[in-house]
């Protein structure tokens, strides 16, 4: 996990909703993020597969109860997309370092999958009783 981050970058653009804590909000997060994504202009493959994941967890792992979750989609001033989902269980914090489970098991690859697709990728708590789940992409220079 890199926690370098670019956080103290002035954002250009930004775009955050709540969603519910389930299966239903995970997929709904990813639809939106991509749809949000092409009305900016930005390649948005990549940043979809990584909400995904970050979402489906939030939904598996950080599910409370009567709580939602929260999608962040930020573009700073040096093209950088950072994507954030916070959940309501920061008891329950990822690995630092993601390891690849037994082959038999059918689960838990997404943070990997997470570390493979961003340049940056790190945990937050935030205020009690939550944590943030955060990844950047370096977006390429526009032609």
């Amino acid at each position: 996990m890199n926690q370098e981050t670019t956080r103290a970058q002035t954002p250009v653009r930004q775009f955050t909703i709540l969603l519910s804590a389930t299966r239903r909000g995970a997929r709904l997060a990813r639809l939106l993020a991509g749809e949000q994504l092409r009305t900016w202009g930005l390649p948005f493959e990549t940043a979809e597969q990584i909400v995904a994941e970050l979402a489906n967890n939030a939904a598996l792992h950080g599910h409370v109860p009567g709580r939602s979750f929260r999608l962040a989609l930020t573009l700073t001033e040096t093209d950088t997309l950072r994507i954030e989902v916070t959940d309501a269980l920061a008891d329950r914090l990822p690995p630092g370092r993601p390891q690849l489970p037994p082959l038999e098991v059918e689960s838990g690859r997404g943070l990997i999958l997470v570390a493979a697709l961003c340049d940056r990728w790190g945990t937050e708590l935030s205020p009690a009783p939550c944590k943030t789940i955060w990844a950047e992409i370096d977006l390429p220079e526009p032609a």
